[in-house]
């Protein structure tokens, strides 16, 4: 028998090796964050980011990010302007794609992450899932489902909602509209189109994870994240390229003083030409401002209504500019076309008009004493108010024929 024994065990032992030497699934899987650096052009001024799943046996390396759109899509402006955006991720060689964002000047960085080795081939079979054809479109929001935010769900679902649990109710009082307009800073132009677009939705604080539909600002909170036994989830953490183009900033100018300073100019410049339209320079040049910005109050009125009524982009509901950028001012067009007559005169109608924009814009202020209508515009205000105030004057004082 003991014979017997011994030849059993020689026979099996070579099964029982082979067994032995095999690795546990995932072991042979490393998971990283990564994070590129704004660029310079406007859709890449938020930054991307992306995760990285790295078979250390074969040396394969694929990419998997959530931030891919293409304009040759169908009706891709029409759903944009709708709110309907459609997005994509997509699955790309790592040693490949890095690179063109180092020609983009962005820096790139790397949090290789602490996970076990089941939750890693969990991990990378739902990134590969995800990333079929069938299933690779998503329903964009700018906000709260976007490139980082995709991933930001998927790591805390690997990880038993421990990024969450670590990052909700701690805040630094960003906003929505704060981290927009920090970063996109740098195109002045954009930056003010998207700060007069967004509504009050836009100014609720935010917490670290609502937060970090911002990329830079998803890898910090990950580079904080500790395990369920207190080891941080960043095993480790390297710079694959430094960025060329620079940092973004902390916080958005501050644009109060100097809004309040061109709109009194605007103002004070309207009630000189106004006293002064006997002189054909003068007269032209208010009829000229006049019209000019009557036209484009009134136009932005209009999108900020159809943004509001028309579109799904709930960011821009309710917004509070549309007592500043009146619809109504696109009916005083004909009173400021005359204005180019030298024997204008403004009818009671147009004078009650122009009075009832003042007084919406007017409004406007008022309610920043209130604490329900939390929306960041008293730039707006501040640049807006003294124009229309300066065109009701304009239009009281013109109310006779001149002689």
């Amino acid at each position: 028998m003991r014979g017997i024994a011994v030849v059993s065990a020689l026979l099996t032992w070579p099964a029982f090796a082979a067994a032995q030497a095999l690795p546990t699934p995932g072991e042979n899987l490393e998971i990283s964050l990564i994070t590129y650096g704004p660029g310079e052009i406007y859709w890449e001024r938020f930054g991307h980011n992306a995760i990285l799943v790295r078979n250390l046996s074969t040396g394969r390396s694929v990419s998997y990010n959530y931030g891919m759109f293409d304009f040759e899509q169908d009706d891709f402006f029409v759903n944009f302007l709708r709110g309907r955006m459609m997005y994509q991720i997509g699955a790309f060689d790592f040693e490949q794609e890095y690179p063109f964002y180092i020609d983009e000047g962005r820096s790139v960085e790397q949090q290789v992450l602490e996970l076990a080795p089941a939750r890693k081939v969990e991990l990378a079979q739902f990134l590969a899932n995800n990333a079929k054809p069938e299933n690779a479109s998503y329903r964009y929001d700018y906000f709260v489902s976007n490139c980082s935010t995709k991933l930001r769900d998927a790591l805390d679902k690997a990880l038993d909602g421990a990024i969450r649990k670590q990052s909700e109710g701690r805040s630094r009082g960003y906003t929505f509209r704060l981290d927009a307009l920090r970063l996109t800073a740098p195109d002045r132009w954009l930056m003010l189109v998207i700060d007069l677009g967004l509504g009050p939705y836009a100014d609720q604080r935010l917490d670290f994870w609502r937060e970090s539909f911002v990329p830079m600002t998803l890898a910090s909170v990950v580079s904080k994240t500790t395990l369920a036994d207190g080891r941080p989830l960043v095993s480790s953490r390297r710079m694959l390229a430094e960025s060329r183009i620079g940092e973004p900033p902390l916080l958005p100018p501050d644009l109060r003083p100097w809004f309040a300073m061109l709109g009194l100019a605007v103002a004070v410049a309207l009630t000189a030409l106004q006293a002064t339209r006997q002189n054909v320079f003068s007269r032209i040049a208010f009829a000229s401002i006049a019209t000019l910005l009557s036209l484009l109050f009134g136009l932005g009125g209009l999108v900020l209504i159809g943004l509001w009524g028309f579109t799904e982009h709930q960011s821009a509901w309710r917004n509070e500019n549309l007592l500043l950028l009146n619809p109504l001012c696109l009916l005083l067009l004909p009173t400021w076309i005359g204005a180019f007559r030298r024997g204008w005169s403004v009818s009671p109608r147009a004078q009650i008009l122009a009075w009832a924009i003042l007084f919406c814009a007017a409004v406007g202020l008022f309610l920043k004493v209130l604490p329900s209508f939390v929306q960041a515009n008293l730039h707006w205000i501040l640049l807006i108010l003294p124009i229309h105030l300066a065109l009701a004057r304009s239009a009281r004082l013109s109310s006779a024929p001149e002689s």
